[in-house]
């Protein structure tokens, strides 16, 4: 009997549940295939390599399970990845009961799956370290994402080395130009003037700091607990000649104590912050900055219509066991609400959620262009944790599923100098060099 045979009643069971979900091929290691719920030879074939595949998922029912398989090389597609992650939203709310476990255990049994036992875990899995959001655990959850390879991130980022949404004129703008012209926005957006103290929290590799003093005079500090990032973050700040203006400090923001600060940036960094850790993060920020002074928070948020459908804070998720450990997103309006209960005033926000599926498509092509060269630097592992997350993030950020905002905010007790209306602030392609 082939394993497509074997398979079938498994197959059945989950049409049963999910009726029509199921537009998917299945092939197995032997060579034999699972059409589709509809026959259709046209859809994408999930590529079972060998019983370690289904072993994965046996051990591990679920996300969890079936991410491990595919990070490990288990699972592979043949087709487009985005035809099959298109299909994940037919699949939301299925659940495997105790009777849908037994057969899934019997069916792996019968395929061989469970002879060699528990299969290893894949090495690029989080490990946890320490009391959740304890500076200890998050310089670890850092370090796993961040220290993967510098050159890696250059070859998916490219030169700018910018790790948030870019700010593109136009859909078909380079993503180099689109990033520089972000890095302007948030300048402008705080209004950053000569000879003013400029703090970025998670400052990645510089980029903002090093535009932020080059381009408007300041003098910044830009801290990171990722010591990859630190390391080229410095060399770059010394090849521009800037050692004398910028300053990168491996440490975390709450570690930050050389106050009062004209303006504060933090992007891309509030998501590692913990939603119950919101208002001391806001009332740490407040603290660092002058009566007056500004501060834009850039983040990715959760959009309300999809908060009970997808889970993010869950532990057993592939985002949160090989992308962002720890990480956690919140509504725009729960951000805003932490942030003003710390005391400070809301001025504006933008919603940048289509740049960011461009910003993704753009690094997704940049990987797939470099695949081989990306392998080398980072791993066979890192390479699929990275080609599965930014495609399934591209597809999210289109379809509304989760956003992105820049929000300013000012600090009481002094002038923000902010003009009655929003003047100066769309940068040219040109804007910084």
């Amino acid at each position: 009997m082939s394993c497509a045979e074997i398979a079938a009643p498994l197959a059945a069971r989950i049409d049963a549940l999910a009726p029509g979900a199921r537009r998917l091929r299945v092939r197995f290691w032997d060579g034999s295939e699972l059409p589709a719920v509809d026959g259709d030879p046209a859809h994408p074939a999930v590529i079972l390599r060998s019983p370690r595949a289904l072993a994965h998922v046996a051990w591990r029912p679920g996300e969890l399970g079936i991410a491990r398989a595919w990070v490990s090389g288990e699972i592979d597609v043949d087709g487009d990845i985005e035809d099959l992650l298109r299909l994940r939203t037919r699949f939301e709310g299925l659940h495997l009961g105790p009777g849908e476990l037994a057969l899934l255990v019997r069916t792996a049994r019968r395929l061989g799956a469970l002879r060699g036992g528990r299969p290893p875990i894949p090495a690029a899995e989080f490990r946890k370290d320490g009391r959740l959001h304890s500076l200890r655990r998050d310089r670890v959850a850092i370090r796993h994402h961040y220290d993967v390879s510098n050159a890696f991130y250059r070859l998916v980022l490219g030169p700018t080395m910018v790790y948030s949404c870019a700010y593109f004129a136009d859909p078909g703008e380079s993503v180099d130009v689109a990033q520089e012209r972000k890095l302007e926005l948030i300048c402008r957006k705080l209004r950053l003037a000569e000879g003013e103290r400029f703090l970025d929290v998670g400052c990645g590799w510089g980029s903002l700091v090093i535009h932020a003093a080059r381009e408007h005079g300041v003098r910044a500090v830009g801290v990171t607990i990722s010591e990859a990032q630190a390391e080229l973050a410095r060399e770059r700040v010394r090849e521009e000649g800037l050692s004398d203006r910028v300053e990168i400090r491996l440490a975390d923001y709450r570690e930050v104590a050389d106050g009062p600060y004209d303006k504060i940036a933090s992007v891309g960094m509030y998501e590692h912050v913990g939603r119950d850790k919101l208002g001391e993060y806001f009332a740490r920020v407040r603290s660092l900055l002058r009566p007056g002074g500004l501060f834009l928070n850039h983040g990715i948020s959760r959009v309300a219509p999809h908060v009970r459908r997808r889970p993010w804070a869950s532990d057993a998720t592939f985002l949160s066991r090989y992308v962002f450990p720890d990480g956690e997103l919140s509504l725009l309006g729960t951000v805003v609400e932490a942030a003003e209960r710390a005391g400070f005033e809301t001025r504006d926000d933008e919603s940048l959620r289509e740049h960011y599926a461009l910003t993704l498509r753009a690094w997704v092509r940049n990987l797939a262009a470099g695949r081989e060269r990306a392998i080398e630097l980072a791993g066979a592992d890192r390479e699929r944790v990275w080609r599965l997350y930014m495609t399934g993030a591209a597809l999210a950020f289109e379809a509304g599923e989760i956003g992105v905002h820049q929000t300013l905010f000012a600090n009481p007790g002094g002038p923000h100098g902010l003009p009655l209306v929003r003047t100066g602030l769309m940068p040219h392609a040109s804007a910084s060099r």
